[in-house]
């Protein structure tokens, strides 16, 4: 599915949507979760569309999250925080958030050929979290992903602090979870990312 908006206007960052970009995103967002039952079963596309379009946070942050490639996607209901939760469900990495480093200060210790910006603020500026290794686990259960490329994964503090960050792919029918140094970026390595509303 492609999602094309018209009229994009940037407020302080956020992007500040039209009614109609609104309305073809909800759209889109509906055909998506129509044709992917699997990964929310017991959900009613109507709770969630109500949910979204009294959020205009969320519909930047989706927006975003389609604009890059993710292909966001319901993929469950957390009842102890009443929230629904999108995450990526792009065959491969999004497109659109390829080599990044992990975070700023895997980026600022580079001394040459420094990328734009990093997967930490790239999903700051699109209030959402990158997938931690549990729910990129989670993720692999409804299909197949990763299989030619990488996500960095939310690393834990006490690992980020030996001065590596994890990143998860899929290769010979299992899923792997790996490290790289954080100042390190690939073409074929991006982030996928979660958002809960």
């Amino acid at each position: 599915m492609e999602v094309r908006h018209k009229k994009t206007t940037r407020i302080d960052s956020p992007l500040v949507l039209s009614e109609e970009d609104c309305s073809v995103l909800r759209d889109g967002l509906k055909v998506r979760f129509g044709q992917n039952v699997h990964r929310h079963r017991g959900l009613d596309w109507a709770d969630v569309e109500a949910r979204i379009a009294a959020n205009p946070s969320a519909m930047s942050s989706l927006n975003a999250m389609e604009q890059s490639g993710g292909e966001p996607d319901v993929a469950g209901y957390d009842s102890t925080t009443d929230e629904f939760f999108f995450i990526d469900c792009s065959k491969e990495t999004p497109k659109g958030r390829v080599s990044v480093c992990y975070d700023r200060a895997g980026l600022e210790s580079r001394k040459e050929h420094r990328p734009t910006t990093s997967a930490i603020d790239m999903a700051a500026e699109m209030r959402i979290d990158l997938m931690t290794e549990a729910e990129y686990a989670s993720l692999q259960e409804l299909g197949e992903f990763d299989l030619k490329t990488s996500s960095w994964l939310k690393t834990p503090p006490e690992l980020r602090g030996l001065g590596g960050a994890i990143y998860g792919e899929r290769r010979y029918g299992r899923v792997f979870v790996g490290h790289n140094g954080a100042q390190s970026y690939f073409g074929v390595r991006g982030f996928r990312g979660i958002l809960r509303v």
